[in-house]
Protein backbone atom coordinates (compact mmCIF):
# COMPACT_ATOMS: atom_id res chain seq x y z
CA UNK A 1 0.00 0.00 0.00
CA UNK A 2 1.46 3.35 -0.98
CA UNK A 3 1.70 6.23 1.46
CA UNK A 4 -0.43 9.32 0.86
CA UNK A 5 2.68 11.33 -0.03
CA UNK A 6 3.57 8.76 -2.69
CA UNK A 7 0.04 8.94 -4.09
CA UNK A 8 0.48 12.73 -4.17
CA UNK A 9 3.81 12.29 -5.95
CA UNK A 10 2.11 9.99 -8.47
CA UNK A 11 -0.47 12.69 -9.23
CA UNK A 12 2.35 15.20 -9.65
CA UNK A 13 3.97 12.96 -12.30
CA UNK A 14 0.75 13.26 -14.32
CA UNK A 15 1.00 17.04 -14.66
CA UNK A 16 1.65 18.25 -18.20
CA UNK A 17 3.47 21.52 -17.52
CA UNK A 18 3.90 22.21 -21.24
CA UNK A 19 0.12 22.50 -21.61
CA UNK A 20 -0.13 24.77 -18.57
CA UNK A 21 -1.19 22.15 -16.03
CA UNK A 22 -0.14 22.47 -12.41
CA UNK A 23 -1.13 21.19 -8.98
CA UNK A 24 -1.27 23.33 -5.86
CA UNK A 25 -1.46 21.82 -2.39
CA UNK A 26 -5.20 22.63 -2.26
CA UNK A 27 -5.91 20.85 -5.54
CA UNK A 28 -3.68 17.92 -4.64
CA UNK A 29 -5.56 17.45 -1.35
CA UNK A 30 -8.85 17.16 -3.19
CA UNK A 31 -7.40 14.62 -5.64
CA UNK A 32 -6.21 12.54 -2.67
CA UNK A 33 -9.72 12.68 -1.21
CA UNK A 34 -11.33 11.57 -4.47
CA UNK A 35 -8.77 8.81 -4.96
CA UNK A 36 -9.28 7.49 -1.43
CA UNK A 37 -13.07 7.71 -1.71
CA UNK A 38 -13.29 5.88 -5.01
CA UNK A 39 -10.79 3.26 -3.83
CA UNK A 40 -12.86 2.63 -0.70
CA UNK A 41 -16.03 2.32 -2.79
CA UNK A 42 -14.58 0.17 -5.55
CA UNK A 43 -12.31 -2.13 -3.54
CA UNK A 44 -13.61 -1.96 0.04
CA UNK A 45 -10.35 -0.76 1.57
CA UNK A 46 -8.17 2.33 1.65
CA UNK A 47 -5.67 3.28 -1.04
CA UNK A 48 -3.32 4.78 1.55
CA UNK A 49 -3.21 4.43 5.36
CA UNK A 50 -3.25 8.11 6.40
CA UNK A 51 -6.49 9.71 7.57
CA UNK A 52 -8.29 12.51 5.79
CA UNK A 53 -9.61 15.34 7.96
CA UNK A 54 -12.37 17.89 7.37
CA UNK A 55 -10.68 21.30 7.25
CA UNK A 56 -12.13 24.70 6.39
CA UNK A 57 -11.16 24.42 2.70
CA UNK A 58 -12.24 20.81 2.39
CA UNK A 59 -10.73 17.37 2.93
CA UNK A 60 -7.01 17.29 3.81
CA UNK A 61 -4.38 14.65 4.52
CA UNK A 62 -2.51 16.57 7.25
CA UNK A 63 0.88 14.87 6.75
CA UNK A 64 0.87 15.64 3.01
CA UNK A 65 -0.29 19.18 3.64
CA UNK A 66 2.58 19.77 6.07
CA UNK A 67 5.12 18.19 3.68
CA UNK A 68 4.10 20.53 0.87
CA UNK A 69 2.98 23.69 2.67
CA UNK A 70 6.21 25.52 1.75
CA UNK A 71 4.80 25.77 -1.80
CA UNK A 72 1.88 27.84 -0.51
CA UNK A 73 -0.64 28.21 -3.33
CA UNK A 74 2.08 27.90 -5.99
CA UNK A 75 2.40 24.88 -8.26
CA UNK A 76 4.20 21.98 -6.61
CA UNK A 77 7.32 20.59 -8.25
CA UNK A 78 8.48 17.08 -7.42
CA UNK A 79 12.07 15.99 -7.27
CA UNK A 80 11.49 12.34 -8.14
CA UNK A 81 8.57 10.06 -8.97
CA UNK A 82 7.25 7.65 -6.33
CA UNK A 83 8.35 4.02 -6.19
CA UNK A 84 5.65 2.25 -8.20
CA UNK A 85 6.20 -1.15 -6.56
CA UNK A 86 3.88 -0.02 -3.71
CA UNK A 87 1.03 0.50 -6.21
CA UNK A 88 -1.19 -2.26 -7.59
CA UNK A 89 -2.21 -2.18 -11.25
CA UNK A 90 -5.81 -1.45 -10.24
CA UNK A 91 -4.67 1.43 -8.01
CA UNK A 92 -2.72 2.98 -10.90
CA UNK A 93 -5.78 2.62 -13.12
CA UNK A 94 -7.97 4.29 -10.47
CA UNK A 95 -5.47 7.14 -9.96
CA UNK A 96 -5.28 7.74 -13.70
CA UNK A 97 -9.08 7.86 -13.90
CA UNK A 98 -9.37 10.23 -10.92
CA UNK A 99 -6.77 12.53 -12.46
CA UNK A 100 -8.48 12.40 -15.85
CA UNK A 101 -11.88 13.32 -14.39
CA UNK A 102 -10.99 15.64 -11.49
CA UNK A 103 -7.61 17.01 -12.59
CA UNK A 104 -9.33 19.22 -15.14
CA UNK A 105 -11.00 21.31 -12.40
CA UNK A 106 -9.40 24.23 -10.59
CA UNK A 107 -8.50 23.99 -6.93
CA UNK A 108 -11.35 26.30 -5.97
CA UNK A 109 -13.85 24.30 -8.04
CA UNK A 110 -12.74 21.09 -6.34
CA UNK A 111 -13.00 22.76 -2.93
CA UNK A 112 -16.54 23.88 -3.75
CA UNK A 113 -17.44 20.38 -4.97
CA UNK A 114 -16.21 18.73 -1.76
CA UNK A 115 -18.16 21.26 0.31
CA UNK A 116 -21.37 19.92 -1.26
CA UNK A 117 -20.57 16.28 -0.49
CA UNK A 118 -21.71 14.43 2.68
CA UNK A 119 -18.29 13.14 3.80
CA UNK A 120 -17.01 16.70 4.34
CA UNK A 121 -20.37 18.29 5.19
CA UNK A 122 -21.19 15.71 7.86
CA UNK A 123 -17.80 15.65 9.57
CA UNK A 124 -17.00 18.30 12.21
CA UNK A 125 -14.10 20.61 11.30
CA UNK A 126 -10.75 19.21 12.36
CA UNK A 127 -12.06 15.66 12.70
CA UNK A 128 -11.22 12.57 10.68
CA UNK A 129 -13.62 11.83 7.82
CA UNK A 130 -14.69 8.22 8.50
CA UNK A 131 -13.92 5.64 5.82
CA UNK A 132 -17.45 4.24 5.96
CA UNK A 133 -18.90 7.69 5.25
CA UNK A 134 -16.58 8.10 2.26
CA UNK A 135 -17.19 4.56 1.00
CA UNK A 136 -20.98 4.88 1.18
CA UNK A 137 -20.98 8.24 -0.60
CA UNK A 138 -18.56 7.24 -3.35
CA UNK A 139 -20.46 4.02 -4.03
CA UNK A 140 -23.25 6.29 -5.27
CA UNK A 141 -20.77 7.92 -7.69
CA UNK A 142 -19.42 4.78 -9.36
CA UNK A 143 -20.80 4.28 -12.84
CA UNK A 144 -21.48 0.64 -13.58
CA UNK A 145 -20.11 -0.62 -16.87
CA UNK A 146 -22.75 -3.36 -17.11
Amino acid sequence: MPSAINVARYFLTQVDEESGDSLSNLKLQKLLYYAQGFHLAAYGGPLFPENIEAWVHGPVVPSVYRSLKAFGSDPIKIEEPPPLDDFSARSIELLDEVYSVYGQFSASSLRNMTHQEPPWKNTPQGCIIPHDLMRDFFKTRIVSEN
